[in-house]
């Protein structure tokens, strides 16, 4: 059903939270496909992210919170509600202390310690996303998870503003206890590091951009790898047996080892493509629609499940409704 004008005549009251009516979702993935939302919001007030939340509520309005859109895909039909995002992005500082807001990049903060000689977050160079998507998704590289280095976490829970521990965030490979409860929103983190050179923590970073700026080019509409690896130790005996130990890493065999087994290098649906090269990217190719990319993943699980009688899962996450 559509905002009424009474509910977003009161959202436009909220102080600090901008508005824009009918806005192309696809303006704000990094796949660029997505219709229209009624209504999308942004603020880098938690007051004012609270209030609008509040008022959403009240008025019926279905919500959905977004950070930097780089791991999202979109329905074409768009989204029938508020579409609301944190924009808050200080960063700052105090000895091996680093504090985030949710809505920082995450190469800002990764570029934030490097130069600050901070080691604990170099491995993390060139992950695209928010700070607060990061931690939500645990995002990790390189035998390295940001989990390791949080600290503290600061969220609203709908009701109230709290505090977690790390060891009450729920960490595990890709997960945290904020991805089990969608209706948290994660507004900082205190992450704890370490004192190093920084010369050598850039040399770092700048080697993993360059390498992932050859797999995933930063013009590419993609979200990087579309499915989660696999923990070897987690996969039957029986399809654990058929995995060559060069292609386990770290505990973990990347989703790609099994796709490329199905065939999935070169397939498309429409303009929506698998790499030649990555059979884990999957890329939108010039005008393609969610419809095609969702089509196109449920084809590559098919396939995956046929062959070896396991279920891949997408990193991605979805927005709006689907067929």
């Amino acid at each position: 059903m559509p905002i009424a004008d009474e509910a977003q005549a009161r959202l436009a009251e909220i102080e600090d939270l901008q508005l824009v009516p009918h806005a192309p979702l696809a303006r704000y993935t990094r796949f660029a496909i997505g219709g229209d939302a009624d209504l999308y919001a942004e603020t880098g007030s938690v007051d004012a992210f609270i209030a609008a939340l509040a008022a959403a509520k009240e008025a019926g309005i279905e919500t959905v919170v977004i950070g930097d859109g780089t791991n999202l895909i979109a329905s074409d039909d768009g989204f029938r509600g508020l579409v609301l995002r944190y924009r808050g992005d200080r960063i700052s500082a105090g000895g091996t202390a680093v504090s985030a807001e949710a809505g920082a990049a995450l190469q800002a903060l990764v570029d934030f310690a490097n130069q600050r000689g901070l080691r604990g977050l170099e491995t993390l160079a060139g992950i695209p996303g928010s700070v607060g998507a990061a931690i939500y998704g645990n995002a990790g590289a390189y035998g390295h998870s940001i989990s390791e280095r949080v600290e503290q976490v600061r969220f609203f829970d709908g009701a109230t503003v709290r505090c977690f521990r790390n060891a009450q965030c729920g960490f595990l490979y890709r997960e945290s206890v904020f991805k089990s409860n969608k209706v948290w929103i994660i507004f900082s983190a205190e992450l704890k590091l370490e004192s190093a050179d920084a010369d050598s923590l850039r040399k770092i970073s700048a080697d993993i951009v360059k390498a992932r700026n050859e797999k995933f080019p930063v013009t590419m509409k993609c979200a990087g790898s579309i499915f989660k690896n696999l923990l070897w130790k987690d996969l039957p005996a029986e399809v654990a047996a058929e995995v060559p130990e060069s292609a386990v890493r770290e505990g973990k065999v990347p989703a790609a080892w099994f796709l490329e087994q199905v065939g999935a290098k070169g397939a498309q649906r429409g303009e929506i493509h698998v790499a030649t090269y990555h059979a884990n990217l999957i890329y939108n190719a010039g005008s393609g629609t969610a419809r095609d990319l969702r089509t196109l993943i449920g084809e590559l699980k098919r396939r995956v499940r046929e062959r070896f009688g396991i279920d891949l899962e997408e990193e991605v996450q979805y927005v709006g409704r689907f067929d």
